[in-house]
């Protein structure tokens, strides 16, 4: 298994324990992505788990069938667009394809109880793949976050720490556990879990017949999925599966945009937003742990991050489950954005829809 660097001080990954983040405090990442290998594909495992030697041959399978989500043709006005069904996965998101690698790299560690923080998404997928490894679980959550996404982390053991306040208050709560020499399984800041979600990328390349699309449209909080996205295509055309990667658009709420603030002042720092109270929960995150590297990436005309206001946002909420897929307000986004994208950017598009609908109390 290839392991990650520190991006501050270049300490690789140590080969013992599972920290979140170097000792000099900055984040890891991959130096070289893994590699594609499509001989290797397609073998005895199925899902997500078919690329398992491009995610890391080594790792043992913790798996609840995550992947092979469905990719499904609209029709918006006169153009076809093309919508990945990610929030069929076994939790009810994308996440289940990082839970997915990042519990199957904390078994192959020996680790046995994990803390981890979360609007919600990643709180429940990380608590239902503990639980399938026999990991204890403690997910730090903001107060406000939904009902049945709570439940649901309730009912797969994992204990819950409702924390008052803004999101960014759930995350210092865990750093304070992470202190007492807890392993912190940070979905954000641990590298492991963008080879999962680099399979979306492999996913819809075969969907399509072996071909690129044109444009791919994710939500943006952190920035593991766009990020994932873009290393995963890389990785497509290094390989020669492809010849040309896609133009990506990174969808932040207007209400806590500070990747979209960045891009649209041409610059590499990232400003602290106030935070509001968008219904987009799974994007407001006002300290994006990838969101410099998703900058960095776009850069050269390869891509760009738009802003949704929420009235758009609840509209495209209610549009889009009128035509039979049922997602949460973060999913929408897509949605929300897609008369700004689809004349002005490269055909066929392909948006991810992150989340299920049940997920929300809207």
């Amino acid at each position: 298994m290839i392991l990650p660097v520190c991006t501050r001080c270049g300490k690789p990954y140590p080969l013992q324990g599972a920290p979140f983040q170097c000792s000099c405090g900055g984040v890891y990442d991959y130096v070289e992505f893994p590699q594609f290998k499509p001989a290797s594909t397609g073998a005895s495992q199925k899902g997500l788990w078919k690329y398992h030697s491009s995610i890391g041959e080594d790792l043992p399978v913790i798996t609840l069938g995550e992947g092979n989500t469905p990719l499904v043709e609209v029709k918006l006005g006169s153009q076809s667009v093309w919508l990945k069904l990610e929030y069929l996965n076994p939790s009810g998101s994308y996440k289940d394809r990082g839970s997915a690698v990042l519990t199957s790299f904390l078994v192959s560690r020996g680790v046995t109880s994990a803390v981890e923080d979360s609007s919600g998404n990643a709180g429940a997928s990380f608590a239902a793949y503990a639980a399938r490894a026999g990991i204890r679980a403690q997910i730090f959550i903001p107060s406000t976050a939904s009902g049945p996404k709570r439940k649901q982390i309730e009912l797969y053991g994992a204990k819950i720490e409702s924390i008052p306040g803004a999101r960014i208050e759930a995350s210092k709560a865990v750093l304070q556990a992470a202190a007492q020499n807890k392993v912190y399984a940070s979905h954000a800041c641990m590298p492991f879990g963008l080879t999962g979600i680099a399979t979306i990328a492999y996913e819809i390349v075969d969907q399509l017949g072996g071909k690129a699309p044109g444009t791919v449209v994710a939500p943006l909080g952190h920035g593991g999925l766009l990020y994932g996205l873009i290393q995963g295509f890389a990785a497509l055309r290094k390989a020669a599966v492809v010849i040309n990667e896609p133009f990506y658009v990174g969808l932040q709420s207007a209400g806590c945009a500070p990747v979209y603030e960045a891009y649209q002042k041409h610059e590499m720092t990232l400003r602290e937003p106030a935070e509001s109270d968008t219904i987009a929960e799974g994007v407001r995150v006002s300290h994006p742990v990838r969101g410099l590297a998703i900058l960095a990436a776009l850069q050269n005309n390869r891509g760009c991050v738009l802003a949704v206001a929420d009235d758009s946002l609840l509209a495209a909420y209610r549009d889009i489950a009128k035509r039979g897929f049922f997602v949460e307000p973060t999913a929408a986004l897509g949605w929300a954005a897609l008369p700004k994208i689809i004349e002005k950017y490269p055909g066929p598009v392909v948006v991810v829809l992150t989340g299920s609908g049940y997920k929300t109390e809207i």
